[in-house]
């Protein structure tokens, strides 16, 4: 089989960091190829030398066997190189002709003119040579996410990409349209494309992948046939150690209500209903989970809940007082833990350096604030126990938020919010772009705190994550929950219907009017 890529010793150096250390990777063409690491590996960067983002400082890439060195991504696309990053590069109020075409449009009367009629049946005879079901003249923003990613690799293969580069492509798809993605991914290798993936997530690099390459401290620690490796397998060559895979969670003992909503309504900045009448409680010691694809109200939920936000209906109970119309920080003082879906916006400051960051909502007490100043030999101290018990690389106290990867990020702010000694923790996809090392003690901390009878509040869109945490779990759909459940007894095809906005059977939905009923007995839930 021919060698469609090779990265031949390939070594970039950042300032006071060696991210790729004398890489070899050869990808065969036809297969699809998943690169796993923990974060920091340098995956990413690996990825971004083959598509023209960063030049090495050493090493060679070929494509087809021939020595290519790429000035730009232009250059990478010419040479058949394309990348879909995780969040997409899509226009939303353009059709799927318009934004796959976009920048390369066939033209009409001398060039003079975009011919619609041409792209519209290029884009026709695209979808169906590799049998894509999408709708040329819909736009953007009325299709789903799995579409709006068939639509970034027909833009790649429109450009003549033989080689596609997907960073974390099943983030935020339902279960359904992963196994959709799967069948585009054997569609393209069957006609002769070659994939090469990013993910986190160990099964899906077995259920996909044909070969699979791990990255540790920067370096190829091997590269294994996906068919005759396991997942324990895969983890160990990750982290160095043994991971535990499974989360072991015993039975919950709840107290009394840390949290409540009750017909809860939030609108977005165009006046429409992200959360309409939602209502739910979280115990002391307990997880209270919520699922669902992204963009379908869980971020205007939480963003009321912990006070970034004030809700346009309803009323938020903490600690059995009324807050709806609290500020964020005297939630804070209540004992409200926050860990946000986007760190970087919500959860730092990305030019100060991890000792600032580490005080962030903490800044005004007494421990870190005494007499209206900052402790702050004090706050190293506190940056630095964040920094060695989280795992935090590098672990130097005077680096910038900016200067760490997104996972060392996430790292530090899980580390931060955990040390409040809080109340209740609104986790919001606590483990969005970490690896299976750190996923593993966030994990086993978060079930920590709730032996220790924390409420734990968890949105996530990973099913397994929030199925293996939660001890009662709502599926989230356009604004409404669209069940409560217990997620030992619902199945992730169950799951994945919710999440879609269908509702199982007749007797799965019995089954799961059962659950709601319970749950809101005990949890006072709103369907």
């Amino acid at each position: 089989m021919d060698t469609a890529v090779h990265l031949d010793g390939i070594t970039k150096r950042f300032p006071g960091v060696v991210a790729n250390d004398n890489v070899d990777l050869a990808v065969e063409r036809g297969t699809v190829h998943a690169l796993l690491g923990e974060n920091g590996a340098g995956k990413t960067t690996l990825m971004n030398v083959l598509y023209g983002l960063y030049d090495p400082t050493a090493g060679r890439v070929l494509v087809d066997g021939a020595e290519r060195s790429f000035e730009s991504p232009r250059d990478a696309i010419d040479a058949g190189i394309g990348m879909i990053h995780q969040h997409f590069m899509l226009v939303d109020p353009m059709t799927v002709t318009e934004n796959i075409t976009l920048g390369n449009e066939p033209k009409k009367w001398g060039g003079l003119a975009v011919d619609r009629e041409a792209a519209r049946s290029a884009v026709v005879d695209l979808s169906e040579r590799y049998g894509f079901d999408v709708d040329p003249d819909a736009r953007i923003e009325d299709v789903s996410v799995g579409e709006q990613q068939r639509v970034e690799i027909l833009k790649a293969l429109y450009r003549g990409a033989d080689v596609l580069i997907l960073d974390e492509p099943t983030a935020v798809l339902t279960p359904q349209e992963v196994e959709e993605l799967f069948e585009v991914l054997e569609e393209l290798t069957a006609q002769g494309k070659t994939i090469i993936f990013i993910t986190h997530k160990l099964g899906e690099a077995m259920r996909a992948a044909d070969e699979i390459t791990v990255l540790r401290d920067g370096r190829n620690v091997g590269t294994v046939d996906a068919a005759e490796t396991t997942r324990e397998g895969l983890a160990e060559l990750m982290v160095g150690r043994e991971v535990l895979l499974d989360v072991d969670k015993p039975p919950a003992e709840t107290g009394d209500v840390v949290a409540a909503a009750s017909d809860l309504v939030v609108e977005d900045e165009r006046g429409v209903r992200a959360v309409d009448g939602v209502g739910f409680e979280v115990r002391a010691g307990e997880v209270f989970g919520i699922a669902g694809v992204d963009g379908n109200g869980q971020s205007e939920l939480i963003e009321a809940l912990t006070g970034l936000s004030t809700p346009d209906g309803g009323r938020i109970e903490f600690l059995g007082r009324d807050v709806t119309d609290d500020s964020r920080r005297s939630r804070i003082d209540d004992g409200m833990a926050y860990i946000p879906e986007d760190r970087q916006d919500r959860g730092l400051v990305m030019d100060f350096d991890l000792v600032e960051n580490a005080i962030l909502g903490s800044q005004h007490t007494a421990e870190f604030g005494p007499n209206g100043r900052i402790d702050w030999p004090h706050t190293r101290e506190h940056a630095e126990s964040i920094i060695d018990e989280y795992d935090v690389r590098p672990p130097n106290a005077d680096s910038t938020s900016e200067s760490l990867s997104g996972g060392n990020q996430q790292k530090f702010i899980v580390g931060r919010e955990f040390e409040r000694d809080p109340e209740l923790v609104v986790a919001a996809h606590p483990t969005r772009g970490v690896d299976v090392g750190s996923i593993e003690f966030i994990h086993e901390r978060l079930l920590e705190l709730r032996k220790e009878g924390v409420a734990v509040l968890l949105v996530s869109s990973k099913l397994e994550e929030v199925q293996g945490l939660s001890d009662r779990l709502a599926v989230m759909y356009e604004g409404e929950f669209m069940d409560v459940v217990d997620p030992t007894a619902t199945t992730e095809e169950e799951l994945g219907l919710l999440m879609a906005g269908e509702r199982p059977d007749a007797d799965s939905t019995a089954t799961a009017e059962t659950e709601r009923d319970v749950g809101a007995s005990a949890g006072g839930e709103r369907a």
